[in-house]
């Protein structure tokens, strides 16, 4: 049986995560959730650098990815994710207010899983997060072995 995957989450917004996180446990979700508030963030918990070089091994089970963050956006750790043979894998969801066409081009040319613009609607945001969860969390299933 395969361990319990950690769902991360990388938003700057303190509201957004809060409600992102709520629906997530909403959703009866197991899953331990690690929020990380900007884009080198994600990339020392994947990479096990910084304070979290001591972490559990084992990747994510998705990354919930926020575009515009501080120090370096989600398009940059997107990029950067997938030059890592080891990391290439983990199923990427832009989860942005960024209807722009630039964003939304750029997102797929990196090899995003999928791209969720943030309902305005609390309830509609609340919902979409809550099916995120368990879509990537519950029934994606991974590549064995790696």
């Amino acid at each position: 049986m395969n361990p319990i995957r950690t769902i991360l989450l990388a938003e700057d917004s303190p509201a957004d995560a809060e409600m992102a996180i709520d629906a997530l446990r909403d959703a009866n979700l197991v899953n331990p959730i690690v929020h990380v508030e900007d884009g080198v963030e994600a990339l020392d918990y994947l990479l096990y650098r910084g304070r979290f070089a001591d972490r559990e091994k084992g990747d994510p089970a998705v990354l919930l990815l926020d575009i515009k963050m501080p120090r370096m956006d989600g398009l940059e750790v997107l990029q950067e994710l997938r030059t890592h043979t080891q990391l290439r894998r983990i199923p990427v969801v832009i989860l942005s207010s960024s209807r722009e066409e630039n964003d939304l081009a750029r997102s797929w040319d990196l090899g995003v899983n999928a791209y969720v613009v943030k309902p305005v609607d609390v309830d509609q945001f609340f919902e979409a997060v809550k099916a995120l969860g368990k879509f990537w969390a519950v029934f994606n299933e991974p590549p064995q072995g790696e």
